[in-house]
């Protein structure tokens, strides 16, 4: 009865529109960080990992009339969203209490800053104004079905999806919500890719985690969500789950506004809460789906931690050196990202890495193993403001 398992799951990042395209990248070592091209920038030149669609591809691919008012991280949500519906087979199942909980955190910004200048001069562009913040994405999303009677936005930077996810499985436990779709969707903006400009963090060419010469991070955008159910439901309706959400746990440390703690005091919390509440042991942990985002900071404070909670450290990889760091939608898509693992039986590989860092014992996951037998995997999304969060999926037959 406390279980929480995962029906249904849906994508889009720079590796694809959907899980096939993602999963055949992921197995192809195919990276999607390229030079921008849809973003409106003048700093064309930065390696990101941008959706290989625009706007208005999106719309047709979603059936959208071009003139429909939206924005682009809610076109990345609704792609996703209807893919994890349509998997679960909750798309046209009628009488359920079903929420959606999405992460995200520059909203509809990329049309706030396209007709800002519209806002001051003149009324031709005022329906964008209404979709600026992070709540209207996540309506926008819902509107699109009509079918959620519950709704809830999470914004806590880059483990807002994760959050999403960690609430969702709650409103399964305490029973207030019969399924629950959680995850996150973000585009790239000129607002946070100069913000993370200004910090110093973005790498000019493609991001390399856990290495010794790492020089900072990739952006990137996308979408992904999970169904999430009880036995209970799965049972009235008769299917079968894809995995388990096993475990989760959150902590901040409050370190510093953007800086990860050097010993890793938030990270160590997370994924030790993450741990009691699977009931799991750390060598019970198959593979760690690291936060990982190539920057000097996060990688050393991440490593020290996984040491810590883990001693000998298990396979270890950062997909954002495939997808880029999607921000606010990182949980998400690096929560499906290990559920096609668990599924498949693979290890993500951790692609640029060269040298190891002289402060850590272990290295990172950097060729294919063959048939890896997967039961549960940690999945680590981290935050501004140390606002950390650990997942672990688990085999369904574990259960």
């Amino acid at each position: 009865m406390n279980r929480v398992f995962i029906t249904g799951a849906g994508i889009i990042s720079a590796l694809g529109v959907n899980k096939t395209e993602v999963l055949e990248s992921l197995r192809k070592h195919r990276s999607g960080i390229a030079p921008l091209i849809y973003l409106n920038t003048l700093h064309r030149g930065i390696p990101a990992g941008e959706v290989k669609r625009s706007n208005r591809e999106m719309m047709q691919m979603l059936g959208m009339p071009p003139e429909e008012i939206t924005t682009r991280t809610s076109l990345l949500g609704m792609i996703a969203v209807d893919e994890a519906l349509q998997q679960a087979g909750l798309e046209t199942d009628a009488g359920m209490r079903l929420a959606l909980v999405s992460g995200t955190t520059v909203g509809g910004m990329d049309m706030s800053e396209q007709y800002y200048k519209d806002f001051l001069e003149n009324d031709t562009r005022n329906a964008y104004i209404a979709t600026h913040d992070c709540g209207a994405c996540t309506e926008m999303i819902a509107n699109r079905t009509g079918m959620f009677s519950m709704l809830d936005t999470i914004s806590t930077a880059c483990s807002s999806a994760a959050n999403a996810i960690m609430l969702g499985a709650k409103l399964i436990l305490h029973q207030r919500a019969d399924a629950v779709v959680a995850g996150g969707c973000e585009c790239i903006t000129r607002f946070h890719l100069n913000g993370f400009n200004s910090f110093l963090i973005l790498d000019g060419e493609a991001c390399k985690p856990f290495d010794e010469h790492r020089a900072g991070l990739n952006l990137g955008e996308g979408a992904a969500y999970v169904v999430l159910e009880s036995g209970e439901s799965l049972r009235r309706r008769n299917r079968e789950p894809l995995c388990r959400l096993s475990g989760w746990g959150n902590a901040c440390d409050a370190f510093h506004q953007t800086a990860s703690s050097p010993r890793g005091e938030g990270a160590v919390l997370s994924m030790t809460k993450a741990l009691a509440s699977a009931s799991l042991s750390p060598s019970e942990i198959s593979y760690v789906n690291a936060h990982g985002t190539g920057t000097q900071n996060n990688d050393l404070s991440e490593g020290i931690a996984l040491e810590r909670v883990f001693g000998k450290v298990p396979p270890v990889s950062s997909t954002k050196s495939f997808t880029g760091h999607t921000t606010s939608a990182a949980g998400g898509v690096e929560a499906v990202i290990s559920l096609l693992a668990l599924q498949h039986n693979f290890i993500p590989v951790n692609l640029n890495f060269s040298s190891p860092m002289k402060e850590l014992s272990f290295r990172p996951s950097t060729h294919d193993i063959p048939a890896f037998p997967l039961r549960h995997i940690l999945s680590n999304s981290f935050g501004f403001g140390g606002n950390n969060t650990s997942l672990i999926f688990s085999k369904a037959e574990d259960s």
